[in-house]
């Protein structure tokens, strides 16, 4: 029996090398990778009660939300679906997965909005803030949007 467990354990050592040497010689995967997704400069702060929340946000098809302001820095990263988004200001964007956007705080956000009408949208929004606020609030300079603006936004936002 010695000689029997010897022959088929030299059996089994002679097919496991044959194996291994008939492996493509590939290299390694690339455990991890980085890209820089945004870099922005952020506002003078305290810093001796900075405090940071995330929230996530879900759109579902269509949905939209009214103007409004962030007392603190706000990143976002989109994480499904596509969202649309202007800060009074500057130009109109859409945001799609992966990607991130920053308002600036008190920035009024003119557009929020998912830009699907057929698909849920979610991203997650990183508030950096030193000081105890609510972190969405009624525009600081009072405006609602721009009348004109809303109806192009919603136009625009019924034929997608």
């Amino acid at each position: 029996m010695t000689k029997r467990y010897r022959l088929r354990m030299l059996a089994v050592a002679v097919l496991s090398c044959g194996v291994i040497l008939a492996a493509p010689n590939t290299p390694p995967a690339k455990a991890t990778t980085d890209r820089l997704v945004l870099s922005r400069s952020l506002p003078a702060m305290k810093g001796d009660n900075l405090k940071i929340t995330v929230v996530e946000v879900t759109y579902a098809p269509g949905a939209a939300s009214p103007a409004h302001s962030h007392p603190c820095p706000v990143v976002a990263y989109v994480v499904s679906g596509a969202i649309r988004s202007q800060v009074q200001g500057e130009p109109e964007a859409v945001f799609g997965v992966g990607e991130s956007f920053f308002e600036p705080a008190n920035g009024v956000h003119v557009i929020s909005a998912n830009a699907s009408r057929t698909t849920a949208a979610k991203f997650l929004a990183y508030f950096l803030c030193d000081h105890v606020t609510k972190l969405s609030v009624p525009p600081v300079d009072g405006s609602k949007g721009n009348a004109q603006q809303r109806r192009t936004n919603e136009a625009t936002h019924a034929t997608q």
